[in-house]
C-alpha cells in the first residue's frame, strides 16, 4: 500500500504563487509515475500535471507555462509550483500516483486533496 499526504494549499489572489508538496510512504519500490489532478464544485476531476520517473512531464493546456512539475526521488516527494493563479484555478488538488506503467497515466492511489482557493 501506498500512502499520500499533500500540503501546501490555502488561500491566494489572483496572479499570486503556490507550491503544493506531495509524500508518498508505504510500499514505494515501484513508482512509475505521479501527479496532480483539480476537481472543482460541479466539475469532473481533471489531470493538471504528471511526471514519470524519468522525468518526462505531460501538463493540462489550461496551466501550461505556468504551473511546474517537479519531483525528489529521494524524497518521495512530487511538487506542484503554481504561478500566476487565476480565479478558474480554484479547487481541490489531489496527488496521485501510479505503480506501474500504462498507455496513459492512471492513478492507483490518490491523496486526501488540499483545497486551493483564488479570490481577490
Amino acid at each position: 500500500q501506498v500512502q499520500l499526504v499533500e500540503s501546501g494549499g490555502g488561500l491566494v489572489q489572483p496572479g499570486g504563487s503556490l507550491r503544493l508538496s506531495c509524500v508518498a510512504s508505504g510500499t514505494t519500490f515501484s513508482i512509475n509515475a505521479m501527479g496532480w489532478y483539480r476537481q472543482a464544485p460541479g466539475k469532473q476531476r481533471e489531470l493538471v500535471a504528471a511526471i514519470t520517473s524519468g522525468g518526462r512531464t505531460n501538463y493540462a493546456d489550461a496551466v501550461k507555462g505556468r504551473f511546474t512539475i517537479s519531483k525528489d526521488n529521494a524524497k518521495n516527494t512530487v511538487y506542484l509550483q503554481m504561478n500566476n493563479l487565476k480565479l478558474e484555478d480554484t479547487a481541490v488538488y489531489y496527488c496521485s500516483l501510479e505503480r506501474y506503467w500504462r498507455s496513459s497515466y492512471t492513478p492507483d492511489y490518490w491523496g486526501q486533496g488540499t483545497q486551493v482557493t483564488v479570490s481577490p
